[in-house]
């Protein structure tokens, strides 16, 4: 059997277990799977940065509320205005001062009742994610049992292929097999095929005259567009 003919006789059977592969990455229990997975993959960051947000503003809310009682003992010193004005000080420079700070108080009041909200609602959104967490955790651990099964149901038909595969592997080449791997785990299938027209079977592109020249004595080239592996007729 020729190297082309033994490859092409090994991509013929592999495609069964391509075939597989796909149905089972296609799968409902594996999307399910998958979509839990992520999800848990991603919330302990979800969890770190709420966290890290609702501390940040009760840190923030503390300063306020120090500004605030700061700027209400400031008004305190107003309480003895009527002996600084017997003394002759001019009262409505004082009035202007003590309605400033008063305006001080309110906006800061404001800054603060906002605030809190914030965190309220930073804190709400906190314990929605851990109680998604939780649940996720359980229908993960159901998804990852129902692929598997899925997956152990197909066992047998994937073992009888994968004996096959091995069977025929013998007849090909160490480095052939090796770069028809690469190929395969890269994602690209049919992996190998026979020049046609002088073009690349599957995707027409025509090689360059010294790349063709090269497909003699059972040698393959590679397609410089679809990067698949080429045999010469």
């Amino acid at each position: 059997m020729s190297q082309l003919q033994a490859i092409l006789a090994y991509q013929e059977a592999d495609k069964k277990l391509y075939k597989m592969e796909r149905e089972l990455a296609s799968c409902e229990e594996r999307k399910e799977y998958v979509k839990y997975k992520k999800f848990l993959e991603t919330a302990p960051e979800k969890l770190d940065s709420v966290e890290v947000k609702a501390t940040s503003l009760k840190a923030e809310a503390a300063e306020l509320a120090r500004k605030y009682q700061h700027t209400e003992e400031t008004l305190g010193e107003f309480e003895h205005l009527d002996e600084l004005v017997t003394g002759g000080a001019d009262i409505a420079f004082y009035k202007k001062k003590a309605q400033s700070i008063v305006e001080q108080l309110k906006k800061l009041k404001a800054d603060l009742n906002a605030l809190t909200a914030n965190i309220k609602a930073v804190d709400a959104e906190y314990q929605k994610l851990k109680k998604q967490v939780i649940a996720a955790q359980k229908q993960y651990a159901e998804a990852s049992e129902k692929y598997k099964a899925v997956k152990s149901s197909r066992d047998g038909e994937r073992k009888a292929i994968e004996a096959e595969l091995s069977k025929l592997a013998k007849e090909i080449s160490a480095e052939m097999m090796e770069t028809y791997q690469t190929k395969r785990k890269e994602r690209i299938f049919p992996v190998v095929g026979e020049l046609v027209g002088g073009r690349c079977p599957f995707c027409s592109m025509e090689p360059p005259l010294a790349a063709r020249s090269k497909l003699t004595g059972g040698v393959s080239i590679e397609c410089d567009n679809c990067h698949r592996l080429i045999f010469g007729n």
